[in-house]
């Protein structure tokens, strides 16, 4: 089952497609963006110090403003306790630039547990790999796929793209993997070893396939 978390960043509409059957969970002033595209969350969480007036016609949940969980973070907690294995996070990037460094760290947390997890901006999708775990892009005519590595170093092999790579090593301290490009091609990532993070340019376009390798 799918989760549409919706936090407070910047979010202008994108992908709402994908809210379709999910389960929706507003994560303090995320409940105002859910509202701009009339959805209504199942859940409201948070500690509310973004929101002036909170709503009576959905569940809430309220955190202490000292806590040490982020409100995604609360949010991401409720998502798994109902069973979720998809998490997509809007409104989780912006100006406040800790907050999309915390919302990266949960993608990479979801990860670890075996939860496929995506941050959706304006101009980005985000999501994160692990190993033996591989990536298959519709076909697009452009846009600009990079990947960066979380662990040490991540053994990669692309293909369908401007620069492929068989076996290939990104390094934590090296942004070797920046801004290659869709060639119209269906493109491939395969992540061998290590631990990976990918984002493209091509938000509108349909979500990658994924696969054991």
């Amino acid at each position: 089952m799918r989760a549409c978390l919706f936090g407070a960043g910047e979010y202008h509409g994108e992908r709402r497609d994908l809210l379709t059957g999910a389960y929706i969970i507003a994560a303090d002033g995320g409940y105002l963006h859910a509202q701009s595209v009339n959805v209504m969350p199942a859940l409201l969480i948070g500690d509310f110090d973004s929101l002036p007036e909170l709503p009576t016609y959905t569940a809430v949940k309220r955190h202490p403003v000292e806590k040490d969980d982020t409100d995604m973070a609360l949010a991401v907690k409720e998502a798994l306790d109902v069973g979720c294995d998809e998490i997509v996070i809007f409104g989780g990037m912006g100006k406040r630039l800790d907050h999309t460094l915390a919302n990266l760290s949960l993608l990479l947390s979801l990860k670890r547990r075996g939860i496929r997890g995506y941050l959706v901006g304006e101009d980005a999708v985000i999501s994160v790999m692990a190993a033996g775990e591989g990536l298959t892009f519709p076909v697009l005519e452009e846009g600009i796929l990079s990947l960066f590595a979380l662990s040490e170093r991540a053994e990669v092999s692309l293909t369908g793209l401007q620069y492929p790579l068989t076996k290939g090593t990104l390094h934590k301290d090296r942004a070797l993997g920046v801004s290659n490009h869709f060639i119209g091609e269906r493109a491939s990532v395969l992540l061998h070893e290590g631990e990976l993070l990918v984002m493209w340019d091509t938000v509108n376009a349909p979500l990658p396939t994924w696969e054991r390798m």
